[in-house]
């Protein structure tokens, strides 16, 4: 079973945005993001795991993590698919860099021709979802 990070995507102002910001680094070059230390549960993880971006309050898209690197001044580069792949949304709450999302707990990705969301106010899925009727 793949073991996958969780991530608040920090200043987006939604998935539309997001999805902007990730494709615009994606024409400079490879997309990652930078932590200070190397999970501990890396190999769990690289090739075969996601991150999943938390955007009000609510884990609502994943990008395949593709693998770990070195980045500048020491730091450990994770890079990631630019591409998003949208999720049922699930309540999450905000927290400060990553945190690891068993696959048993990771939300299901949405199939075509299902509503990703976006019709219906972040704060009433959290609600539903919290509910169980989402």
């Amino acid at each position: 079973m793949p073991l996958h990070l969780t991530k608040v995507a920090f200043g987006a102002t939604g998935l539309e945005h997001l999805a902007e910001r990730l494709l615009a680094r994606a024409e400079a070059g490879p997309v990652f993001l930078t932590t200070r230390y190397l999970p501990k549960r890396h190999e769990e993880i690289a090739g075969q795991g996601s991150l999943f971006w938390i955007i009000k309050h609510q884990l609502i898209a994943r990008s395949p993590i593709l693998h770990f690197g070195d980045a500048e001044g020491g730091r450990v580069a994770i890079h990631i698919d630019p591409l998003l792949i949208l999720t049922q949304a699930r309540p999450k709450r905000a927290h400060q860099g990553w945190r690891y999302l068993e696959d048993a707990d990771a939300p299901i990705d949405l199939g075509d021709g299902m509503v990703t969301g976006d019709q219906m106010p972040p704060a009433l899925m959290g609600k539903l979802a919290g509910l169980g009727l989402i």
